[in-house]
């Protein structure tokens, strides 16, 4: 059963859709959600971003299951690792496997889970903000409010 909400952010609306008792999608894109219920999840999700965005939640705490390929997966998992406040180069994510680098990129665009699998988190080798499903000026909201919140890591590498 399908489950949906809407809700409004600093950096724009945001819609929380729950397929079988997960979360299959939280986009910035627009989406008809019309005939589409809240329900339990929903909310508890709506109510985790809005701590999110108020600086009083890092780590977010409800079921997931975004559809994918296995490989789509282990990229998925792999963002889950990225500290709070930090950054990583595409680069260094994909060290494991250096020569699948555009693979994972490609993986992490396809991301349906924005903010809470944190693919906002990666950029690109010499510290530039690229490739941000939801535009590149969100991504960079994200990490400095990040970065604000937790007074620590930095929104592009220094070197």
């Amino acid at each position: 059963m399908k489950y949906a909400s809407a809700i409004e952010s600093p950096i724009g609306k945001l819609t929380i859709i729950v397929d079988d008792g997960s979360v299959a999608e939280i986009t910035f894109a627009e989406k008809d959600i019309e005939g589409l219920m809240p329900d339990e999840l929903t909310l508890a999700v709506s109510q985790q971003l809005q701590a999110y965005f108020d600086g009083k939640l890092q780590i977010f705490d409800f079921p997931i299951q975004q559809k994918g390929t296995p490989f789509q997966h282990e990229v998925w998992q792999n963002l889950l690792l990225i500290p709070y406040a930090s950054t990583i180069s595409y680069a260094k994510f994909s060290a494991h496997n250096p020569l699948a680098i555009r693979a994972i990129a490609v993986a992490n665009g396809k991301n349906n889970l924005a903010i809470v699998v944190p693919c906002h988190r990666v950029i690109g080798s010499n510290g530039k903000l690229v490739g941000y499903a939801g535009g590149l000026w969100r991504k960079q909201w994200l990490l400095q409010h990040e970065r604000e919140v937790a007074q620590r890591g930095q929104t592009t590498l220094k070197f």
